[in-house]
């Protein structure tokens, strides 16, 4: 008979940044996790011997902190990666990607697809996401494979989509697609994904909007990602995208407001009224030349901020530690300010602030007794993280996600010693490098 003991999982030996309001940071750091939940983190003497649990884990010196929140992804889109580079946002968009989501995407592709995804951000040090895209059943059935944490929303666009045919049944299919997955499993909370007030007429945005409010759902759409879009708003209703988005009550707490680039000062306040959240991908942002989304502004005004990757076909990878370290350089240089948006700051932005921008800071993005157990391990035996003299600073402009050795999520190990233990990684990378070579020996005849 197996002993009973206090904790499932004990981790010892390495620094903890526990990355709560208070930024604690314990030197020699204890934590204790039992029921998929942390429950004790602490300080712990030389001398003090060990509580007892099933499984302890040596942190060998590393660092000990919350796994990292990408706030928008389309996980299955590392499908295409690579397959259009270079390009404006419009021509990508509308020359290539559409056409290949709509010639190759099925509930086979996308669920390899998102698999593969999965696999890169839990390898480098990725608990949770938020996704948006179509045959999200699809997505679901592979993230819940995975061990990881997600939101998971059915997309919405105004004309035939993958999946769904009619446009007329488009948030019809949202609304399935929520009602199937509400509770199955409490690591994924279904919800909408709006493709972009530009795809997505003023009726399909007030019944996304109903339908995620009656659904307590978070509700997710791409906004003022580009002048051009800005300005083609401004000449269509008179406002801005914000201003047009709020004044047809798209607007308020449960609103994630993915790139918000091209906003103003009253954009920004309306923005903070309402209490949305906002996910910016510095890279996809910058690798489509879409322009610098005001980060400080931002936080100045109050609102929670999260960083995120955006999918594969525009980044081109789903590594949140570059994605730090990016946002962080872009916007010094930006405002020929070095000090603004220091380390801490982005840290807390791919942590605590993403989550509270997604809606599950009581549960996640820290690590505070009475959270989730979703935390990594970082090995600092490396020569590019040698001498460490600040475990935040590293972080951000020194470490890559290949440094992340071990990965619990909801309590369970899900990568040790950079091992996925889910699942079978090798047949996922034989099947999409399979179908891969199918879309890019005919991607000039979508």
């Amino acid at each position: 008979m197996e002993k009973d003991v206090p904790y499932d999982i004990v981790v010892h030996n390495g620094t903890v940044l526990t990355i709560n309001a208070e930024f604690d940071v314990l030197d020699t750091g204890l934590v204790c996790i039992a029921d998929g939940c942390l429950k004790r983190i602490e300080e712990k003497a030389a001398d003090e011997p060990l509580p007892e649990a099933r499984h302890v884990i040596d942190a060998q010196g590393g660092i000990i902190m919350p796994g990292l929140v990408n706030t928008h992804t389309h996980a299955a889109m590392s499908l295409f990666r690579g397959l259009a580079d270079d390009l404006p946002l419009t021509n990508w968009l509308n020359d290539h990607i559409f056409k290949a989501e709509a010639r190759w995407l099925n509930p086979e592709s996308v669920y390899a697809g998102t698999l593969l995804s999965c696999a890169e951000m839990l390898l480098s040090g990725t608990t949770t996401c938020c996704d948006g895209y179509f045959f999200e059943d699809a997505v679901a059935e592979a993230v819940q494979q995975t061990g990881m944490r997600a939101i998971l929303a059915q997309g919405i666009i105004d004309f035939p989509a993958p999946g769904v045919p009619d446009p007329k049944k488009n948030v019809a299919e949202a609304g399935r697609f929520i009602e199937k997955w509400h509770e199955k499993t409490s690591l994924i909370t279904p919800g909408l994904f709006c493709h972009s007030p530009y795809t997505c007429s003023e009726e399909t945005l007030r019944k996304a909007r109903k339908l995620a409010d009656e659904a307590d759902a978070l509700l997710q759409i791409h906004v003022a990602e580009t002048q051009k879009e800005s300005q083609e708003t401004e000449r269509n209703h008179g406002v801005s995208p914000v201003q047009y988005l709020d004044r047809i009550g798209v607007l308020n707490a449960k609103t994630l407001l993915v790139h918000a680039i091209w906003v103003n000062e009253a954009d920004i306040a309306c923005m903070a009224d309402r209490g949305v959240g906002v996910s910016v991908t510095t890279e996809s942002e910058m690798k489509l030349a879409s322009g610098v989304a005001p980060i400080p502004e931002f936080l100045q005004k109050g609102l929670a901020v999260g960083i995120g990757t955006d999918g594969s076909a525009s980044n081109n990878n789903l590594d949140m530690f570059q994605e730090m370290d990016m946002s962080a350089k872009l916007h010094k240089v930006k405002r020929s300010d070095p000090t603004v948006l220091d380390a801490r700051e982005v840290l807390t932005l791919a942590t605590r602030s993403g989550a509270e921008a997604i809606g599950l800071e009581k549960q996640i993005g820290s690590l505070e007794q009475g959270k989730k157990a979703d935390l990594i391990i970082i090995d600092t035996h490396k020569p590019h993280l040698t001498p460490l003299y600040d475990p935040v600073s590293h972080i951000v402009y020194a470490a890559s996600g290949s440094d992340v050795r071990d990965v619990i999520v909801d309590g369970q190990l899900v990568v040790r010693n950079r091992v996925i233990l889910k699942f079978n990684l090798d047949p996922v990378v034989e099947s999409v490098a399979k179908l891969a070579r199918k879309i890019g020996g005919l991607k000039t005849t979508f």
